[in-house]
């Protein structure tokens, strides 16, 4: 076995971590750059057609009946993150910088991973239908509320969000998921036989967004922007983000009595977030310039969930 796997560092994550030293030291630029925008644009707009295409709407209806752990999942997604999030940006925007800020509101709205939340339930023994269903309600709302509440938090921080970023969030993420789900029944079971072409859609369009999002943002002057201390100390704050957001789940498990595979449903469906679902919205919502730096901490918190998550889940089936 790789030993890097024992930390959750898989070859998808080592491409991650590569698109964000390519897009640093050797930004897209010019006519490039422009050709990039548009095909992360038909990626992105892809993904969300095949995200559509695979929710079987039946999976969410048979685990919505179990409304303690999914209620748990989505006050904890949409309601305990936000909070906090708005606790730690008032705490740390000194520090931090507004627009590396906004990143961290815009981390705390973010829905729950599905394929990793659903592999560390499964490795841990917990609620994997329960874990699907939470996971996969959370994108799907989430895909119209985290816009919504981004919205809602930078008018809170005296931001706001024009026209053309609503209609871009509707013409490239809400309408091809909607198209998805209505050709669902011709070409679902043609998406379900190729689940290596859909992974390959879904994993190539966030590196192409992580690459165009750091190129972007170095060649705006991102980096001169934020220094390393302020790197370093946005790190901190994204593992006590973490931090809490898991000791959080913990206790709310075993307050509610929950039984422990359902315990270990809402603990990783509850404390993580989506990049696959954050990036493509962040990409949609905000200028090319400023994803970069919003999309920040939302990288640094998907790779401490799984350094930590992977560790945990390990552990556990131990």
């Amino acid at each position: 076995m790789n030993p890097l796997k024992r930390f959750g560092i898989d070859g998808y994550m080592v491409l991650l971590l590569a698109m964000v030293l390519a897009g640093v030291l050797l930004p897209a630029q010019g006519a490039l750059a422009s050709g990039l925008k548009q095909v992360t644009w038909g990626a992105v707009w892809l993904l969300f057609f095949l995200y559509g295409a695979k929710l079987d709407p039946r999976t969410v209806r048979a685990e919505l009946l179990n409304w303690r752990l999914q209620g748990l999942t989505f006050g904890a997604t949409y309601l305990l993150f936000p909070l906090l999030g708005i606790g730690f940006a008032a705490v740390f925007a000194p520090v931090l910088g507004p627009e590396v800020t906004l990143g961290l509101l815009f981390l705390s709205v973010l829905p729950s991973t599905v394929q990793s939340s659903i592999a560390f339930t499964a490795l841990s023994g917990g609620n994997v239908p329960g874990a699907i269903c939470a996971a996969s309600v959370s994108n799907l709302i989430g895909v119209v509320l985290t816009p919504l509440l981004v919205t809602l938090l930078m008018h809170r921080a005296g931001g706001g969000t024009s026209l053309a970023a609503v209609a871009g969030i509707g013409t490239q993420i809400l309408l091809p998921f909607a198209l998805g789900q209505i050709l669902r029944p011709r070409i679902g079971g043609l998406v379900a036989r190729h689940k290596r072409l859909t992974m390959v859609v879904d994993r190539g369009s966030i590196l192409l967004i992580v690459y165009a999002a750091f190129s972007a943002g170095t060649v705006a002057g991102l980096w001169q922007a934020i220094p390393a201390l302020r790197l370093v100390l946005l790190a901190g704050v994204i593992a006590l983000f973490l931090a809490l957001g898991m000791v959080a789940m913990a206790a709310a498990g075993r307050a509610c009595r929950l039984p422990r595979p359902d315990r270990a449903a809402l603990f990783y469906c509850g404390a993580t977030k989506s990049i696959a679902t954050g990036l493509p919205i962040a990409a949609a919502l905000f200028p090319a310039d400023q994803v970069g730096a919003i999309v920040l901490p939302a990288m640094l918190y998907h790779m401490s969930q799984l350094l930590v998550c992977a560790f945990l889940a390990q552990k556990r089936s131990a």
